[in-house]
């Protein structure tokens, strides 16, 4: 009996494992920081190219031959980008502009473009990552440039532009590209229409460009750029497709051979070692579904393109040999280390690296690619497994007040790309098994938590939220981890941002929380921020030098960092850290004791939704966070202080109820009836044992909240339909019922499988239809885990 039970429960762990989430809106592939980032954004892995979380093609190319016949099972066939078209960045490109609003017609192929102002691309102002040659600083700008084309390409023709802010794109007259509202801040390649395409002709062509500059610095250059045409051999057939919190496995049938591919970033925060080493492992396994044995090979390819910005930067390959391992490297020529920000950007500094152990694996060499090939010989109905590592060293991640800093497992200047690929296939085996039991053991905590959706959920966010952070290391050997604003603002450190995602990582390490703490800290004590509040930011990843949001956020941050500092006393069962910032603290207490309960105009972290005075979310943030201080002192024996503060929040939580009272629920603000929004900040006041506002409010509230939900999730409030999946599941975290609970997150899991947006998961959506609002792939799903965070 014995023996059997544990067989069972082996096999039941096993199929907890490998059956957790079916479906993501993008799935996880290599995922380590805000940089070195690759997903699927399509559930059939073999159906388009891969990409990093910005979106733009960081190509993975898999193929399996079986007697012969080769099979695609990852991504497209990669194709180098040739220039066709130069930009006014890389070279002289003389154009026609107008400021004033031209003819109709002004995009026709025959327009009469002599008579504009004659100048050379780009034309803007100064913005980040490049530089205008003609100055544009109206809100509009047309451009016409002719150019000559000596040749069709055989293969796709794409957009090389940079746009800020909205922009439309015509070739010989047709529609090519357009967009709006949107912008970006560097280079990007974007896809043109088949009647663009179409139009290009041998001899004299015409780009005509219309951009519009409705806010900050406004910038336009665009050329065009070819891709060779590629034959992709068949499709092999995708079976399954399986997502747990640190592998992305899928299965496929080549023929007469299944072929298994698992993606695996070991994101384990009990390692930091191991979580800052920027090492995936993709792993393969071989067997034949016929009976009979075949003989297999297996490819992997890697685009130059994962070491570079964008295609038109130039890479340089190499390849040698490690002790046993094969390995292939990429970097640009230039190598600007440290020397680009921003928001919709790429690394273009470092190495990529993809090894090939000894293991089945062959040398294979191939131009303009990275490459790890494997020849299984004859395959029968006993699996054959190999792995590659696919990884990167980017030299130094972070610049810290004018001080380059190295990632965290490369803090020692004797540790080397090369050391760090050695030790991450000595510790293949340990961490595949620690990965899967990690998996497992996540999963059922959250599903005792909150339910089976509700782990998925948590599921879907882990690694997301963990590889939108760079941990790094001080000069003195201490660590920060700096999170990226990703498709917000580009920001690093971002106070608010911290706040969502801190659930998770007070859960698993309460140390990582206190890196994402640290330098906010540091910026107000070493006298850089003298302001009596904290600062919103450090400035426009991964430049960490300062404040660069041109807006504050007093009371939001305050209470971010009063609160998150409460947290870690609470989780770690002593204030020492709280006591180390005490000084800081006491002065944003302060702060928070004269203007926090009736916040004056101004944003809180939902930026998005503009300023609002007399906040009553913030109000909430604002008195728990005065309550946490309180505790706090208590914790260091200071209890006159904790006597004063605990008193004041709850005499406070009664004049807000009373202010805030809007008959069968609490208002947007006070003094505006006939308003909500989710009080999502009340969420603490449990969890940190505070015991401040009574039951009623929260109970009051959940009820009301079920009455509003629409499809796709909880309106934010009752200004937009739009919403917060994050926020949303601290409200759902305020239920008193498991059923209410799930009424209110069940809606989220539908976004998340359904909607029409495949991207990185955004946190920001629009609950009528469940498409994205905006942002993606960003840390705050760490929220999710607040749930769990409540249980422990």
């Amino acid at each position: 009996m014995k023996i059997s039970f544990v067989v069972f429960v082996y096999f039941f762990a096993l199929s907890v494992s490998f059956s957790q989430v079916k479906k993501a809106p993008a799935y996880p592939l290599i995922t380590h920081d805000p940089y070195f980032s690759i997903w699927s954004f399509n559930d059939q892995l073999n159906a388009e190219p891969t990409r990093h979380w910005t979106g733009a093609e960081h190509s993975l190319y898999g193929t399996v031959s079986v007697d012969g016949k080769t099979y695609t099972f990852l991504g497209q066939p990669i194709s180098e980008a040739s220039t066709l078209v130069p930009s006014g960045n890389e070279a002289e490109a003389r154009v026609h502009y107008t400021f004033e609003k031209p003819a109709p017609n002004w995009n026709a192929e025959n327009f009469l473009a002599e008579p504009w102002q004659s100048g050379l691309a780009p034309l803007g102002s100064d913005v980040e990552n490049a530089a205008p040659k003609t100055k544009w600083t109206s809100k509009e700008v047309w451009v016409i440039c002719d150019f000559e084309l000596k040749e069709i390409p055989e293969g796709k023709v794409q957009l090389n532009i940079f746009y800020d802010d909205d922009v439309q794109v015509y070739l010989n007259g047709a529609l090519a590209y357009e967009c709006s509202p949107c912008y970006v801040n560097d280079y990007v390649i974007r896809e043109i229409s088949d009647v663009a395409a179409k139009s290009l002709k041998i001899g004299k062509n015409r780009m005509s460009i219309h951009c519009t500059n409705d806010r900050g610095p406004g910038f336009i250059d665009a050329g065009l750029i070819s891709r060779g045409k590629m034959t992709a051999p068949e499709k092999a057939t995708q079976k399954s497709l399986n997502v747990t919190a640190t592998q992305t496995n899928y299965t496929f049938t080549a023929g007469a051979i299944d072929v298994s591919v698992t993606f695996t970033s070991p994101l384990l925060m009990d390692e930091l070692e191991v979580l800052s080493r920027p090492a995936s492992y993709i792993t393969y396994s071989v067997k034949s579904n016929d009976g009979n044995s075949h003989n297999v090979q297996l490819e992997l390819q890697a685009a130059g393109q994962i070491a570079a910005n964008n295609s038109t930067q130039k890479i340089q390959f190499n390849n040698f040999e490690i002790q046993d391992l094969n390995v292939s490297q990429a970097g640009t020529i230039d190598q600007p280390v440290l020397q680009r920000k921003g928001d919709n950007v790429r690394i273009d500094w470092g190495y990529a690296y993809l090894v090939t152990p000894p293991k089945f694996g062959v040398k294979k060499i191939i131009d303009n690619r990275l490459t790890s090939a494997f020849d299984f010989r004859k395959v029968g109905s006993q699996a054959a497994e190999a792995h590659s590592i696919l990884a990167y060293d980017d030299i130094y991640s972070v610049q810290y007040f004018g001080k380059d800093l190295r990632a965290w497992w490369r803090r020692n200047e004797s540790m080397t790309a090369n050391q760090m690929l050695l030790n991450a296939e000595k510790d293949y085996d340990r961490l595949m098994k620690k990965c899967e039991s990690f998996d497992r053991k996540l999963f059922a905590d959250a599903k005792t938590s909150g339910g089976e959706t509700y782990a998925q959920l948590c599921v879907i966010a882990y690694r997301q939220a963990v590889a939108a952070h760079k941990l790094v290391a001080k000069p003195d050997g201490s660590l920060l981890f700096f999170s990226k604003e990703n498709f917000s603002n580009g920001s690093i450190g971002t106070v608010d941002v911290t706040y969502p995602s801190a659930p998770l990582f007070l859960y698993y390490n309460p140390e990582l929380l206190k890196g994402m703490l640290e330098f906010i800290f540091e910026y107000s004590e070493s006298g850089r921020w003298a302001k009596p509040f904290a600062a919103h930011d450090l400035g426009t990843y991964p430049l960490a030098n300062g404040q660069t949001y041109p807006e504050d956020m007093p009371v939001e941050e305050c209470g971010n960092m009063i609160i998150l500092t409460t947290a870690i006393a609470n989780r770690e069962g002593n204030a020492s850290y709280a006591e180390k910032h005490w000084k800081m603290l006491t002065t944003w207490v302060e702060f928070l004791k004269k203007e926090g309960f009736d916040p004056g105009n101004q944003l809180c972290t939902d930026d998005f939704a503009g300023h609002l005075a007399r906040n009553a979310n913030l109000s909430v943030k604002s008195i728990v966070a005065m309550a946490g201080y309180g505790k706090l002192a208590r914790m260091l024996g200071q209890s006159s202080i904790a006597d004063e503060y605990e008193s004041l929040a709850k005499s406070l939580a009664k004049k807000w109820m009373a202010l805030a009272n809007d008959g069968d629920h609490y208002s947007l603000a006070f003094g505006a009836p006939n308003t909500w929004s989710q009080k999502y900040n009340l969420v603490w006041d449990e969890i940190l044992d505070l015991k401040i506002f009574p039951l009623e409010v929260a109970e009051n509230e959940i009820a009301y909240y079920l009455k509003k939900q629409n499809a796709f999730g909880l309106p934010l409030d009752s200004r937009m339909t739009y919403t917060k999946s994050d926020w949303i599941l601290w409200t759902a975290t305020l239920a008193s019922s498991r059923k209410d609970f799930e009424a209110i997150i069940n809606p989220i899991f539908k976004y998340v499988t359904e909607t029409p947006t495949r991207v990185p998961l955004s946190d920001w959506h629009e609950t009528i239809n469940g498409k994205q609002v905006g942002f993606q792939a960003r840390s705050v799903v760490g929220g999710y885990f607040i749930k769990m965070l409540k249980k422990k």
